[in-house]
């Protein structure tokens, strides 16, 4: 790619030939053209030229030494129809490309047959979590409420049939705005199963499609590990849509998934085990975040069995579960669910289900199944490289192996967040339709768990921060927040941030208590923007909020220093 960007040729004209390298003009305002030129150039040669509306890229692009001239029915047609494929379709029509999008039928729980517009955030992700989220928590603020004075004549009874079927009409309402916003575009949606057929078509249910460039964006889907059992076991797809609410369920994983289904059922009154393989929940978060948050979710009734490992499921005569782990086995569970990874959303991962134990964690929400294979996608067959962790290799600008074929989102196990994959299909949209060849931009994206309490985070975290700065200082906050003062429940938050000592710039934000999701989009901004702790420092803040203390924090909690053979010599306390 980086060699396609730095060629550029300018054109005036052409007369059409058979070469041994033949460049394609599709979509011209308001023309289709087809252009073939005796160029010696790589297949990565980036090409641009004016036309009378705007500035292309295209690609000169050849195939065993050749490339056939001919029209393409789409400059771009992507395969799954989720955020990151829905937002580059509609960017790539709005740029004047010819674009169409395939998604399998809708369902709730995705299968080899089943998907929707809107894929796994609109459907069984994000949106259906969050709503679920909302509902749980009215048992924590009916708690809360008696110390300003609410009474009640009888206990709240929460019905788990109305909250499903009302989840459900609202996910049926977004999916059915994402299909209008794709036909405001202009963009063909076809339902069906796309598959790759050569690095110019996409077979969809028989039916073959031509395009000047494909991309790739299926997602992901969890899967349940290969143990004796599993088969009455659910995932986070069927959690979302069980026909009734669980007596005691037992959560396998120490991810955010994990964290908030447990937040989720706890809250709706459920008797919740989390087990995790690891000494701590969300590897790879602060650690101080880390032991917050596990220790306010056991505060509100919530089991930890940490380093414990899933070895069986066994099923009673009464139809109660027992999970056999490496410490013992616990008995009585109405469902046992898995959180323990995801893989890439194909056909195609038909094997062995069985990660290596090298390659585990207990955060494997963050990490795909290394025994996927994404062949029935086709995507191996015309030579698009799958990395080890079964996930589509991509460039930095999101091109496959393929020059034509693309890949966005989870399917290429970068950052699987959906602003992320959002961000990504606008970047490749400009790489290709506005001659602005643009990299995602994957510095200071912020982060959330929608546990309870909730987490927020954008930056470094402190052992990140020490291991690429050396010299830190680190600010926390740990108080007792005003609406605790009146419930009188335990409820407190954790605030924490972390600066250069060299450059007083502030390397991370980090988070956990009520509203630290939405607090922390705010302060993203300025950790992106490279803001320092002065800058902080002379912000007035709002009061009385938790916010506010992210810009009154004054003196350090601790200065860590780093001698030249990386090593801590000092840890200053604060007194």
């Amino acid at each position: 790619m980086k060699q396609a960007m730095a060629t550029s040729l300018s054109l005036s004209c052409c007369s059409p030939s058979v070469t041994r390298n033949t460049l394609f003009f599709t979509k011209t305002f308001p023309f289709y053209r087809s252009f073939s030129l005796p160029l010696s150039l790589s297949t990565k040669t980036l090409i641009s030229f004016s036309s009378p509306r705007r500035t292309f890229a295209v690609r000169a692009e050849s195939q065993n030494g050749a490339e056939p001239a001919g029209h393409y029915d789409f400059d771009l047609f992507t395969i799954g129809a989720g955020s990151g494929g829905v937002r580059a379709s509609r960017f790539a029509s709005n740029f004047g490309a010819n674009a169409a999008i395939c998604e399998l039928p809708f369902s709730t729980i995705s299968s080899d047959t089943t998907g929707g517009v809107g894929g796994t955030c609109v459907i069984r992700g994000c949106v259906p979590k969050k709503l679920l989220v909302y509902a749980s928590k009215f048992s924590h603020e009916f708690e809360e409420s008696n110390g300003f004075g609410w009474r009640y004549d009888s206990e709240p009874k929460h019905d788990w049939s109305s909250l499903i079927a009302n989840k459900n009409a609202e996910l049926q309402r977004l999916t059915g705005i994402y299909k209008n916003i794709l036909k405001n575009a202009n963009v063909k949606l076809i339902e069906g199963r796309g598959k790759v057929v050569d690095p110019h078509t996409v077979d969809v249910d028989g039916k073959l499609y031509t395009a000047k460039n494909i991309l790739v964006s299926v997602g992901g889907r969890p899967f349940i590990p290969d143990i004796p059992g599993k088969e009455y076991a659910i995932d986070s797809d069927a959690a979302l849509d069980l026909p009734s609410k669980p007596e005691k369920i037992a959560i396998v994983g120490g991810g955010y998934i994990a964290l908030e289904f447990a937040g989720i059922f706890n809250g709706l009154k459920s008797e919740v085990h989390v087990f995790i393989r690891q000494k701590k929940v969300l590897r790879g978060f602060d650690e101080e975040i880390r032991d917050f948050v596990e220790e306010h979710m056991a505060l509100r009734g919530i089991e930890f069995h940490t380093e414990e490992s899933p070895v069986a499921i066994t099923k009673a005569s009464d139809g109660s579960l027992s999970l056999k782990t490496s410490k013992g086995t616990v008995e009585g569970f109405s469902h046992i669910m898995f959180a323990t990874g995801r893989k890439p959303n194909t056909k195609g991962w038909l094997g062995s289900l069985e990660l290596q134990k090298s390659e585990r964690d207990d955060n494997m929400e963050d990490s795909f199944l290394t025994t996927v294979s994404l062949q029935n996608l086709g995507l191996e067959s015309v030579g698009v490289k799958i990395a080890k962790d079964g996930s589509i290799e991509v460039d930095e600008y999101s091109q496959t192996s393929v020059p034509s074929i693309w890949a966005i989102g989870d399917a290429t196990n970068r950052i699987n967040l959906t602003p992320v994959a959002l961000m990504e299909g606008v970047a490749l949209t400009k790489t290709l339709f506005l001659n602005e060849p643009t990299k995602p931009d994957y510095r200071a994206v912020p982060a959330a768990v929608f546990s309870q309490p909730p987490i927020g985070g954008v930056g470094l975290t402190e052992d990140q921060a020490v291991e690429q700065h050396g010299d830190i200082d680190v600010y926390t906050a740990n108080f007792r927040p005003l609406k605790a003062t009146l419930s009188g429940l335990p409820d407190r938050v954790f605030m924490k941030l972390i600066v250069s000592a060299k450059t007083n710039q502030v390397l991370g934000l980090h988070m956990c208590g009520d509203d630290a999701p939405e607090i922390v989009q705010g302060f993203a901004v300025a950790i992106k923007a490279g803001l320092t702790k002065a800058d902080f420092d002379s912000t007035v803040g709002i009061h009385p909020t938790a916010a506010e203390e992210f810009v009154t924090m004054r003196t350090p909690t601790r200065k860590i220093r780093k001698s030249q053979a990386s090593q801590v010599v000092g840890l200053i306390p604060h007194s």
